[in-house]
Protein backbone atom coordinates (compact mmCIF):
# COMPACT_ATOMS: atom_id res chain seq x y z
CA UNK A 1 0.00 0.00 0.00
CA UNK A 2 1.70 3.27 -0.75
CA UNK A 3 0.61 5.46 1.88
CA UNK A 4 1.39 2.72 4.72
CA UNK A 5 4.77 2.54 7.03
CA UNK A 6 5.34 0.03 9.64
CA UNK A 7 7.39 0.71 13.16
CA UNK A 8 7.49 -1.12 15.85
CA UNK A 9 6.03 -0.44 19.33
CA UNK A 10 6.51 -2.24 22.54
CA UNK A 11 5.06 -1.82 26.42
CA UNK A 12 7.89 -1.91 28.59
CA UNK A 13 7.78 -4.01 31.67
CA UNK A 14 6.17 -1.19 34.34
CA UNK A 15 3.49 -0.19 31.65
CA UNK A 16 2.14 -4.09 31.45
CA UNK A 17 3.04 -4.23 35.67
CA UNK A 18 0.47 -1.30 35.74
CA UNK A 19 -1.85 -2.59 33.71
CA UNK A 20 -2.09 0.26 31.13
CA UNK A 21 -1.61 -2.47 27.86
CA UNK A 22 -5.40 -2.04 27.15
CA UNK A 23 -5.47 1.97 27.42
CA UNK A 24 -2.17 2.16 25.24
CA UNK A 25 -3.64 0.13 22.26
CA UNK A 26 -6.92 1.70 22.79
CA UNK A 27 -4.42 4.72 22.00
CA UNK A 28 -2.98 3.69 18.93
CA UNK A 29 -6.32 1.71 17.61
CA UNK A 30 -8.55 5.20 17.85
CA UNK A 31 -5.92 7.16 16.32
CA UNK A 32 -6.55 4.83 13.16
CA UNK A 33 -3.68 2.93 13.23
CA UNK A 34 -3.71 -0.79 11.98
CA UNK A 35 -2.36 -3.23 14.55
CA UNK A 36 -0.99 -5.98 12.44
CA UNK A 37 1.00 -8.37 15.06
CA UNK A 38 1.05 -8.42 18.78
CA UNK A 39 3.07 -10.65 21.29
CA UNK A 40 3.11 -10.70 25.26
CA UNK A 41 6.57 -12.44 26.31
CA UNK A 42 9.03 -12.15 28.14
CA UNK A 43 12.26 -11.06 25.90
CA UNK A 44 15.32 -12.85 26.38
CA UNK A 45 18.57 -10.87 27.49
CA UNK A 46 20.35 -11.75 23.90
CA UNK A 47 17.16 -10.39 22.02
CA UNK A 48 17.33 -6.87 24.49
CA UNK A 49 20.95 -6.40 23.65
CA UNK A 50 20.33 -6.49 20.05
CA UNK A 51 16.95 -4.32 20.15
CA UNK A 52 19.15 -1.96 22.21
CA UNK A 53 22.34 -2.22 20.23
CA UNK A 54 22.86 1.30 19.42
CA UNK A 55 22.91 2.13 23.00
CA UNK A 56 25.50 -0.59 23.71
CA UNK A 57 28.17 1.87 25.03
CA UNK A 58 26.19 4.48 27.03
CA UNK A 59 26.68 3.74 30.76
CA UNK A 60 22.78 3.29 31.10
CA UNK A 61 22.99 0.47 28.30
CA UNK A 62 23.04 -2.50 31.28
CA UNK A 63 20.81 -1.42 33.54
CA UNK A 64 18.37 -0.78 30.57
CA UNK A 65 18.41 -4.35 29.38
CA UNK A 66 17.98 -5.61 32.68
CA UNK A 67 14.95 -3.62 33.51
CA UNK A 68 13.59 -4.84 30.04
CA UNK A 69 14.21 -8.24 30.86
CA UNK A 70 12.57 -7.72 34.31
CA UNK A 71 9.02 -8.72 33.65
CA UNK A 72 6.81 -9.12 29.84
CA UNK A 73 6.47 -7.05 27.05
CA UNK A 74 3.89 -6.57 24.85
CA UNK A 75 5.44 -5.97 21.24
CA UNK A 76 3.99 -4.36 18.55
CA UNK A 77 4.13 -3.58 14.81
CA UNK A 78 11.53 9.46 19.20
CA UNK A 79 8.34 9.36 21.63
CA UNK A 80 10.72 11.86 23.73
CA UNK A 81 7.83 14.34 23.89
CA UNK A 82 6.14 13.67 27.16
CA UNK A 83 3.06 15.92 26.75
CA UNK A 84 -0.28 15.67 28.74
CA UNK A 85 -2.30 13.87 26.38
CA UNK A 86 0.31 11.44 24.87
CA UNK A 87 1.09 8.19 26.47
CA UNK A 88 4.71 9.01 28.41
CA UNK A 89 3.23 12.56 29.27
CA UNK A 90 0.27 11.07 31.02
CA UNK A 91 1.30 7.36 32.64
CA UNK A 92 5.09 8.01 33.09
CA UNK A 93 6.48 8.64 36.54
CA UNK A 94 10.52 8.64 36.46
CA UNK A 95 12.47 9.09 32.90
CA UNK A 96 13.54 5.78 33.47
CA UNK A 97 10.29 3.85 33.63
CA UNK A 98 8.52 5.31 30.23
CA UNK A 99 6.17 3.05 29.49
CA UNK A 100 6.52 2.67 26.20
CA UNK A 101 9.65 1.90 23.28
CA UNK A 102 8.61 3.45 19.90
CA UNK A 103 11.48 3.15 16.81
CA UNK A 104 12.74 6.81 15.88
CA UNK A 105 12.89 5.85 11.79
CA UNK A 106 11.75 3.37 9.12
CA UNK A 107 14.83 1.80 8.86
CA UNK A 108 14.85 1.65 12.54
CA UNK A 109 11.52 0.07 12.58
CA UNK A 110 12.20 -2.87 9.60
CA UNK A 111 15.16 -4.07 11.90
CA UNK A 112 13.29 -3.73 14.60
CA UNK A 113 10.43 -5.67 14.00
CA UNK A 114 12.62 -8.50 12.02
CA UNK A 115 14.04 -8.88 15.88
CA UNK A 116 10.75 -9.16 17.64
CA UNK A 117 8.55 -10.89 14.44
CA UNK A 118 8.73 -13.70 11.83
CA UNK A 119 7.31 -12.34 8.53
CA UNK A 120 3.88 -14.58 8.85
CA UNK A 121 3.04 -13.50 12.17
CA UNK A 122 2.74 -9.87 10.48
CA UNK A 123 0.03 -10.94 7.56
CA UNK A 124 -2.76 -8.80 8.68
CA UNK A 125 -4.55 -6.30 6.48
CA UNK A 126 -7.80 -4.75 8.31
CA UNK A 127 -10.91 -4.64 5.94
CA UNK A 128 -11.16 -0.89 7.36
CA UNK A 129 -7.72 0.21 5.84
CA UNK A 130 -9.33 1.62 2.39
CA UNK A 131 -12.16 3.64 4.51
CA UNK A 132 -9.30 5.15 6.67
CA UNK A 133 -6.40 5.78 3.92
CA UNK A 134 -6.73 7.32 0.56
Amino acid sequence: MANSEHTFTAIKPDGVQRGLVGEIIKRFEQKGFCLVGLKFMQASEDLLKEHYIDLKHRPFFTGLVKYMHSGPVVAMSNLADSKPGTIRGDFCIPVGRNIIHGSDSVGSAEKKIGLWFQPEELDYKSCAQNWIYE
